[in-house]
């Protein structure tokens, strides 16, 4: 093979591999929550880097469920979640 070739099929595997560091790599943080709004509930499961934005994330995902338009998922997001529960 040409050296041309080579080194962009090496710089396609260093790029993919940082793809895949950074997509998985870093998500430490595992939780699951469970929110409740206007007789609805939904429970979602997130991972990232830390704490708060685990959590957060997890929280979105759950009111995007069960609200429906800005003004609902505003409100759900602004709730205490019904239940957190931190995974490993």
């Amino acid at each position: 093979m040409k050296k041309p070739v080579v080194a962009g099929i090496v710089f396609a595997i260093v790029i993919v591999a940082a793809l895949v560091y950074t997509s998985f790599g870093n998500r430490r943080f595992h939780c699951e929550v469970c929110m409740a709004y206007n007789g609805r509930t939904s429970c979602r499961k997130a991972s990232a880097a830390n704490r708060e934005a685990a959590l957060r994330s997890a929280s979105d995902n759950a009111c995007a469920q069960i609200a429906s338009g800005v003004t609902e998922t505003m409100g759900c997001t602004a709730s205490a979640p019904t239940s957190v529960r931190w995974l490993q």
